[in-house]
């Protein structure tokens, strides 16, 4: 049996702070959702899901089951101990040992957030519309603290050779902030490519938070490592989960 394999943020979190970011490998689920699958709204078999998400719990040892959302592209962000049953939200935070902050992704950016003294962590699911939207924005208010003293690492996403867009996302951007035009490069037929790291960090930066880690991934071009919804259409979901250890 093939372990799941875990890509660990490089970051100066403290020690307390448990992250991690899953890979397409290590699970049971068939073609085209193949192997690791962790999001049940996909139209992979809910067995499959079932014991991939086991086999994720067993494999960090993790506290308690993930807060798991029901994303929609929004900027809704949830108390991971007051989320229920997969809420419609884009974001999720913990604020105490023992809640599981989780987001799905497979060409989203997905942003791991937490606080320098270790007592507050938030996941973010930023597509580019919850980009737009503010959904970095909304994390860093539901931790309560001031940008400057979060630290951000910024998981597997499309990358910037491979993101494609229309000229009204480029506008969308623009309209908010002059200085996204830099993360945009002509591309063809009137259309862009989009550095969704670099739109990221600037937004980070926007609001005090210095600090950002991660990028430099491609969720479309690392076809063995990744899920890419871009790239394959029906496929399924990494997870991005940061928590909150005891002691």
């Amino acid at each position: 049996m093939t372990e799941p394999q875990f890509i660990l943020p490089d970051w100066p979190a403290p020690a307390n702070v448990r992250a991690t970011v899953t890979t397409r490998t290590g699970g049971v689920s068939r073609a085209p959702y193949d192997s690791f699958n962790l999001a049940a709204h996909v139209g992979d078999d809910p067995a499959a899901v079932r014991e991939n998400r086991a086999r994720l719990s067993t494999a960090l040892a993790l506290p308690a089951v993930p807060a798991w959302l029901k994303q929609v592209h929004g900027v809704v962000v949830v108390d991971a101990t007051l989320s229920g049953c997969e809420p419609e939200a884009d974001g999720v935070f913990a604020t105490q040992p023992g809640a599981v902050c989780a987001v799905l992704t497979a060409d989203c950016l997905p942003v791991l957030l937490c606080n320098r003294a270790g007592t507050k962590v938030a996941a973010l699911h930023a597509g580019w519309r919850g980009l737009v939207g503010g959904v970095i924005e909304a994390g860093v208010k539901a931790l309560g603290v001031p940008g400057s003293d979060l630290l951000a690492w910024l998981g597997p996403a499309i990358g910037p050779a491979s993101f494609e867009v229309g000229p009204e996302v480029r506008a969308a951007f623009v309209r908010h902030d002059t200085q996204a035009a830099q993360a945009f490069r002509v591309a063809r037929d009137g259309k862009y490519l989009a550095d969704i790291y670099l739109l990221a960090r600037l937004q980070l930066q926007r609001l005090g938070v210095a600090e950002v880690y991660g990028g430099g991934f491609c969720t479309v071009t690392e076809r063995a490592r990744f899920f890419s919804y871009r790239r394959d259409g029906v496929t399924g979901r990494m997870a991005s989960l940061i928590w909150l250890a005891d002691g």
